[in-house]
């Protein structure tokens, strides 16, 4: 080995060229990480102590299960709370068997081809659209097209048409279908994902021993899948659970003193025949046999008093309010899908709107009162989807 040949050996204890601008670098996103996290941690824990300043004083009780006040020392959440569990039950029955199937069909069913592909990119585009876009659709699709029977085909029977028109317009019904649609991407997306991360071998393994596809995707593909799976689902329920825009748009009330159920010894009123919209009898000259079930009163259109006796049956004309007391048999039966889907309703977003508009301090602090309540049912759902997937991850083999 020559001289020349012997300087060019390199010294391998030497550090290598830029070796301490990378440990600069790894140092700084340390940093960096670090103080995005406490950025974030810091934001809650101010916004948690500023309302509980505010509002904490106001969780008691009577807080939770009085309805909404002029006074605000009177004022509660109970319509709200209510009304928002009656939403976001809808919302799941609609959103999560859909959202799933149509993941699971389009990351193992459906063919790749440019109609497949087209409908990625919709869903995809549909996460990032506007929630107040899907107000808008409601009102033209749910609420002034369902939920009117006049533009229902003329064919079909009348019954049939007053009830569906019952049903949409400004109820919960339509509220929890409009946030389905606002989350579905959401859970059709967190499905494919999941579904996506299961090994293939596992689907091969399947096959090989004479597994049909369904059988495949039920009993080793899903049960994998699942933790992500209700991850997503509960991450698109708790947004929905926030959304105000689209519930506003559809005519959800920011002033609700009654509940879409029933509860024993409230005060119960069914109008004979059908109003119009300014509150007049289609038909005032028509009259209707009516069965009474309890004792009550009966107020007819020119606003005389009546009494009724249970059992009876009485010709009342169109335009009169039965009034009377619910029962047990009354508020078990109003917990029936039937009797409360058709209900207008209010949220906790939408009453804490209503609140902060107020020009009273007392109201500023039963609206934070509300938050916590709301801020703490998120934080719960969303620890609950954290504890959901270290669970079901425990189970998995691979």
């Amino acid at each position: 080995m020559t001289a020349i040949d012997v300087e060019r050996v390199r010294d391998i204890t030497a550090h290598p060229p830029g070796l301490a601008t990378r440990k600069l670098q790894d140092r700084s996103f340390v940093v960096w990480g670090v103080l995005a996290t406490i950025i974030g941690i810091g934001t809650l824990v101010a916004l948690v102590l500023d309302l509980a300043a505010d509002g904490g004083h106001r969780l008691t009780g009577e807080f939770f299960l009085s309805f909404p006040s002029a006074n605000p020392s009177e004022a509660g959440i109970l319509s709200a709370w209510v009304g928002s569990l009656l939403v976001i039950v809808t919302t799941a029955l609609f959103a999560i068997p859909v959202g799933m199937l149509a993941g699971v069909y389009l990351e193992e069913y459906a063919p790749k081809n440019p109609v497949t592909s087209a409908i990625e990119i919709a869903v995809n585009n549909l996460a990032g659209v506007p929630s107040i876009l899907f107000g808008l659709m409601a009102v033209g699709i749910f609420v002034q097209f369902l939920g009117n029977p006049a533009r229902y085909f003329t064919f079909l029977p009348e019954g049939f048409r007053e009830g569906m028109a019952d049903a949409f317009g400004q109820s919960i019904l339509t509220a929890g279908i409009t946030l389905a649609l606002l989350i579905l991407p959401f859970v059709m997306v967190a499905t494919r994902e999941a579904v996506r991360g299961v090994p293939q071998e596992i689907r091969h393994a399947a096959l090989a021993v004479g597994a049909t596809k369904w059988q495949t995707t039920q009993h080793h593909v899903l049960p994998y899948a699942l933790p992500g799976v209700v991850t997503g689902v509960i991450i698109g329920i708790s947004r929905a659970l926030g959304e105000t825009a689209p519930l506003i748009m559809i005519g959800g009330l920011t002033f609700v003193a009654f509940l879409p159920i029933t509860r024993p010894g409230d005060a119960t009123f069914e109008t004979v025949g059908v109003l119009a919209e300014s509150g007049a009898p289609v038909k005032p000259d028509a009259t209707e046999s009516v069965l009474i079930h309890h004792d009550g009163v009966v107020v007819l259109p020119d606003f005389t008093e009546m009494p009724v006796e249970a059992g009876q049956t009485y010709d009342l004309p169109h335009g009169s309010t039965v009034q009377s007391v619910a029962t047990w048999g009354d508020a078990i039966a109003s917990w029936s899908p039937t009797h409360w889907l058709g209900s207008e309703f209010t949220v906790m977003p939408i009453q804490m709107f209503n609140w902060t508009s107020r020009p009273q301090a007392e109201f500023l602090e039963i609206a934070a009162a509300a938050g916590l309540v709301l801020l703490a049912i998120t934080l719960l759902m969303n620890g609950t989807a954290i504890w959901l997937r270290y669970r079901l991850r425990k189970r998995i083999k691979w």
